[in-house]
């Protein structure tokens, strides 16, 4: 468990994949501009003498992601968002069955996201009962620019959309993350524009939209769907990386989406393997607002509303009991592996109270 300032942070990382991006996995150039778009990312964010090379960037694995992950004590949990991109890559670029895998060699460590493309249409329903019946899925990952054939991207807020959406609905299936954020090449910038998200937000007021990179660079449009619409949040991967080189830009991101949707509808996000959260963590944990942006925004980065962006929102909205799984991690296979039973060693080990 990360600890900050003598006090302890319970970290539940809400933007994970497990991607194969091996030269003999892709299938389309598209693959191989998309993972170098990926790396010009990772170089441009990450501080020099925590960046990857391009090699083990391409397919770290498993045991490599499960090692930056629970090895540093930076992350407690993570939840696997799936990108397929079989267009691309033969085997998919990030599936839940890949995910999965892993998940079950830590099993109270992950959550494992299905995903949805209504472009599938019966045979893509069928796969989301089929995702859901295996993993009892709690939330989807949806990629609006994926390509696939001729057709370059989807509309969130389409008929064919609403259809799988009522069956997110009717599965149980409430934590829509939908990519929101920049474009990566060779796909198309205004696939990932936020508009769409108005609409499917209002018509499933009983799903919540997990707007993923908060909108970037469309950051005011998000703003301003959030404030209208209580079940859009947001996610702050690619956001969180911004305060390596910029804090002063992460000061004013944070200040308009505190100010606009508050503190318990933010999720932190590392985006790994785009970024390591054994460093992300400590850049964002120690990041304050100017004395200027407090006094236009009205609001403060303090360590109450760090524990929630950092974890406990996202616990809220998967069902995640922080101190049970504190408990558990006493002697779970992560701890075990990793030696991290001091960091859970002052939490007692006896069942909550009712």
């Amino acid at each position: 468990m990360y600890e900050y300032e003598g006090e302890d942070v319970f970290v539940i990382d809400s933007h994970l994949h497990l991607w194969d991006a091996s030269e003999e996995n892709i299938i389309h150039e598209g693959g191989e501009q998309f993972i170098q778009c990926f790396y010009d990312y990772h170089t441009a964010f990450t501080p020099e003498e925590h960046q990857w090379s391009l090699e083990e960037y391409r397919e770290y694995g498993a045991d490599r992601m499960a090692k930056d992950l629970f090895g540093s004590a930076a992350v407690d949990m993570g939840i696997f968002q799936p990108t397929y991109l079989t267009d691309f890559y033969q085997d998919g670029f990030n599936t839940a069955e890949d995910n999965a895998e892993l998940a079950e060699e830590y099993p109270e460590r992950f959550v494992v996201n299905g995903t949805f493309d209504p472009r599938d249409g019966e045979e893509g329903l069928e796969y989301l009962e089929e995702l859901n019946e295996k993993y009892d899925l709690q939330g989807v990952k949806l990629y609006t620019a994926e390509w696939r054939g001729e057709s370059k991207g989807w509309r969130l807020d389409s008929e064919e959309s609403f259809r799988f959406l009522e069956k997110c609905a009717e599965l149980g299936i409430r934590n829509i993350h939908p990519h929101k954020g920049p474009t990566i090449r060779p796909l198309n910038r205004d696939a990932f524009d936020v508009a769409d998200v108005d609409d499917a937000a209002t018509s499933f007021p009983e799903l919540n939209f997990v707007v993923e990179h908060v909108g970037l660079p469309r950051l005011d449009d998000f703003c301003w769907i959030a404030a209208q619409e209580p079940n859009v949040y947001g996610g702050l991967a690619v956001a969180a990386p911004m305060a390596v080189h910029r804090p002063r830009k992460f000061g004013e991101i944070m200040g308009e989406l505190l100010f606009w949707l508050g503190e318990d509808r933010l999720l932190f996000g590392s985006d790994y393997a785009l970024w390591n959260p054994d460093w992300l963590v400590d850049v964002v944990m120690n990041a304050e607002l100017t004395e200027e942006q407090r006094d236009e925004y009205g609001v403060e980065l303090d360590l109450e509303t760090k524990r929630k962006i950092m974890g406990e929102n996202a616990a809220q909205l998967y069902d995640i009991d922080i101190e049970e799984k504190k408990r558990e991690f006493r002697s779970d296979e992560a701890t075990e592996e990793f030696g991290l039973g001091d960091h859970y060693a002052g939490t007692d080990a006896t069942p909550a109270d009712d």
